[in-house]
């Protein structure tokens, strides 16, 4: 554990569960066509876990159409498979080495399954935030009792590491609203 307690750092840290969440929340399918909806499809490809993105260029032609053009013929097909099994409930159709994902119309039942799925990746992201709170309290309660900070000090800083979560957390509540709007909107 740290021997110094850094605002910067619980801001850094918080930051990055926030930008994780948000990640998340754009790989979910809404009916329209993203390129980040692939962000999270892993293919085995030169004996390894890649993503669709080091293998091709997605684009979204059009506002219910994805593509991508695999750079290397010979991937084509584990591409083609990674998207059907990675449970997003798309099929690729495959010209040469261009697939082209065309996005279905969700029914209801799959809008609240999704809906679900965004509200499970914020709670992650909420705890993440709160993990990185309870890391920092530590270090100042440690500092406190070291003598190398005052109660009043370990208060005041307490206090402000509380309105930096509460902020962080709000921002991931934020765009959960977003997204969950977006995926029921018909």
């Amino acid at each position: 554990m740290a021997e110094t307690y850094s605002k910067d750092e619980m801001v850094r840290r918080m930051d990055g569960c926030v930008a994780a969440a948000k990640q998340e929340f754009a790989s979910l399918r809404t009916g329209r066509a993203s390129p980040h909806l692939l962000d999270l499809v892993s293919v085995d490809a030169y004996g390894q876990k890649m993503h669709v993105s080091q293998l091709g260029t997605i684009s979204t032609p059009e506002p219910r159409l994805v593509t991508v053009q695999v750079w290397d013929r010979g991937m084509v097909k584990a591409v083609d498979k990674a998207i059907r099994d990675a449970g997003l409930g798309l099929n690729p159709q495959v010209d040469g080495q261009l697939l082209r994902i065309p996005i279905p119309e969700l029914n209801e039942e799959r809008r609240k399954e999704l809906a679900k799925l965004a509200h499970k990746y914020a709670e992650q992201g909420r705890v993440s935030v709160r993990n990185v709170r309870r890391d920092g309290m530590e270090i100042l309660k440690k500092l406190e009792k070291d003598h190398k900070i005052g109660q009043d000090e370990h208060h005041k800083q307490g206090d402000e590491l509380q309105k930096l979560t509460d902020a962080h957390i709000k921002e991931i509540d934020l765009a959960l609203a977003a997204k969950e709007q977006e995926i029921m909107q018909v």
